[in-house]
């Protein structure tokens, strides 16, 4: 691509003139060249992984803020800059108040923070103090065929688990859909537990490991105090009830039968204080205006996001989340940013021929839930109804064999033609209807906007440290971005606006891997406090039909409380398809009760 010569930047910089288009004799060009140049820098070891809230996404944020600047294009952040600034939870930090101390007969010891005991990332600030039980693994199997609770009263104790479950060695088990920590640490407070104490070790030559206090930390609080113990500590609480760790696990594993017990003698006191800590964010915005009289008021949403893992590590999303190592996600997202990037220079060069408006958006925080479309989608540049279509674009890098998935064909009439009209010789397009999926599109979806998504598909590399920017096909990402280039234009300049289409669906996110029972609901990603806020339902699902709609936050749903995504996502495994259950939504200033039949995930 011809680039706008450095002197118009320094021309509009100096001057304060207003925004300037290239010269008509400058031809729009998408290069290999670029494409490679932009992906170089922004999945280089210097931008280490560009995790949000670190110095590496604010260089990545900048350096495609000065390719919109470069290029031309209106600045629509915050205060006549391209950054739209927010507020984002990057984790948590333990305070100046976390104790404790265990009674087992007529001894007391005080416990060691980060050596006997240590607080979970998720666990809620508060004290305790009281009886212990042992609840064998707290898993409870649908229809009570394993129940590590039966005949266990927990109400108001606290309780001591292992992790993992009795069948650890088969990995097609029954039990592996319940072992997860937040599964469990739910399962507790549900049965009125006031503190839950994970073993850290899986043996005893881990006798004194701890979980990482970073563990399944992301999706809120737990609501009730969480901890982990050495085997050590633990053995020492078993101790007045003539118990060892290792004696029960072995029973629990050979047997596959519960081998809880209410823990004689012993007592503990607990005080745990957990804060959050608050980080920036930033999407990158900016505009092109429109130029056609009618039309001119409207816009077109080009976006990708820039955002990914950092160094990994647990709860980063990595796929090798035991290594610590810069992620630099060549292919998710570098590959649709510097798309972006190019996208915004070739049009900004036939900004004269523009009917529309253009807004291109670089979302951050996208790899931690959708956040920054969730940002923008109420914050918007432009007004949402005046909102035609958005066209997103996430992992674009990896063209193999012509396959080209395309998401939101069917969130309007014309999209499957429109398509058909604009793919090149050699891109095979795999059309999905849903608007709906992992990407910052679903965000403008759940607004009822027209959507579509372009996606060459997952790889070996996905979300690991060797997703670099060598091993990308630029020819085929090229291809790729001349058909989003024409689709674009056509959907700029055609003088009716698509209509939207709300996609029936039988998967939505959120519903829990391994759980048949469905409700069509979509989580807000942006906004999941004090239980699960939606940014929509399914056309004719189990939610819809009940009446639950946008903007509805779900805090009980049948004999769950709901505080977060996670306890939504338990809920849906306690009840099986065709339950009734009430629903306890608030809505506004209002709580509402809604009877919802529990659906079949197909």
């Amino acid at each position: 691509m011809n680039r706008v010569r450095l002197q118009f930047l320094l021309t509009f910089v100096i001057s304060g003139f207003p925004f300037l288009h290239v010269s008509s004799q400058e031809q729009p060009e998408i290069t290999v060249e670029e494409l490679r140049e932009h992906v170089r820098y922004l999945a280089s070891d210097s931008l280490e992984g560009r995790a949000t809230g670190t110095r590496g996404a604010d260089l990545a944020a900048e350096y495609i803020a000065a390719q919109f600047r470069r290029a031309g294009l209106e600045p629509r952040g915050d205060n006549r800059t391209y950054l739209q600034n927010f507020e984002v939870l990057m984790g948590y930090e333990l305070g100046s108040r976390n104790s404790a101390t265990i009674r087992v007969a007529k001894r007391e010891r005080t416990l060691v923070l980060q050596t006997d005991f240590r607080p979970l990332g998720f666990s809620a600030s508060g004290t305790y103090s009281g009886d212990v039980v042992f609840a064998g693994y707290g898993i409870t199997l649908p229809g009570k065929a394993y129940d590590d609770y039966a005949g266990l009263d927990v109400a108001g104790k606290a309780v001591m688990i292992l992790r993992e479950h009795p069948d650890s060695g088969n990995p097609h088990s029954e039990f592996i859909s319940l072992s997860g920590i937040r599964h469990k640490v739910t399962r507790a407070r549900e049965l009125g537990a006031k503190a839950i104490m994970i073993v850290g070790g899986l043996s005893d030559a881990e006798g004194r490991a701890l979980l990482p206090f970073t563990f399944a930390q992301s999706g809120g609080t737990a609501g009730i105090l969480v901890f982990t113990i050495t085997r050590e500590i633990a053995d020492q609480i078993l101790e007045a009830s003539h118990k060892n760790l290792r004696t029960l696990e072995e029973q629990l594993v050979a047997s596959k039968k519960p081998a809880s017990l209410a823990i004689e003698h012993a007592t503990v006191a607990l005080e745990t204080e957990v804060s959050a800590v608050m980080g920036r964010a930033a999407n990158v915005v900016g505009f092109l205006p429109g130029n056609e009289e009618s039309l001119r008021q409207e816009v077109v949403v080009l976006g990708a996001h820039y955002d990914h893992l950092g160094y990994g590590g647990e709860g980063s999303g990595s796929l090798k989340p035991d290594t610590s190592a810069i992620h630099n996600g060549a292919d998710d997202n570098a590959s649709g940013t510097a798309g972006l990037i190019e996208l915004a220079e070739y049009f900004a060069m036939k900004r004269p021929s523009l009917k529309r408006g253009l807004v291109f958006i670089a979302f951050s925080r996208e790899e931690r839930g959708l956040l920054g479309s969730a940002v923008y989608v109420e914050r918007p540049a432009v007004a949402l109804e005046k909102t035609v279509a958005m066209v997103n674009m996430d992992m674009i890098g990896r063209l193999s064999g012509g396959k080209l998935i395309v998401y939101g064909v069917g969130t309007s009439p014309g999209f499957s033609d429109l398509l058909t009209r604009h793919a090149p010789e050699g891109i095979n397009v795999k059309p999905v209807p849903d608007g709906f999926g992992p990407s910052d599109q679903s965000s403008f979806y759940a607004k009822q906007i027209p959507v579509l998504h372009f996606f060459t598909d997952l790889h070996s590399d996905y979300h690991k440290p060797s997703d670099d920017w060598d091993k990308l096909a630029y020819t085929g990402m090229k291809s790729v971005l001349e058909m989003v280039a024409s689709v674009a234009l056509e959907l700029n300049g055609t003088a009716e606006r698509p209509s939207y289409v709300s996609v029936a669906s039988p998967r939505r996110s959120g519903e829990g891997r391994g759980i048949r029972s469905y409700t069509g609901t979509i989580p807000d990603f942006g906004e999941q406090s004090g239980g699960m806020k939606l940014s929509g339902v399914t056309e004719g699902s189990p939610a819809a039909v009940a009446g639950l709609q946008a903007g509805d936050l779900i805090v009980k749903f049948g004999t769950v409380e709901i505080k977060n995504l996670y306890d939504y996502t338990f809920a849906l495994g306690e009840y099986k398809p065709g339950d009734v259950v009430d629903v306890v939504v608030k809505r506004g200033n209002e709580t509402k009760t809604f009877r919802l039949t529990v659906g079949i995930r197909k």
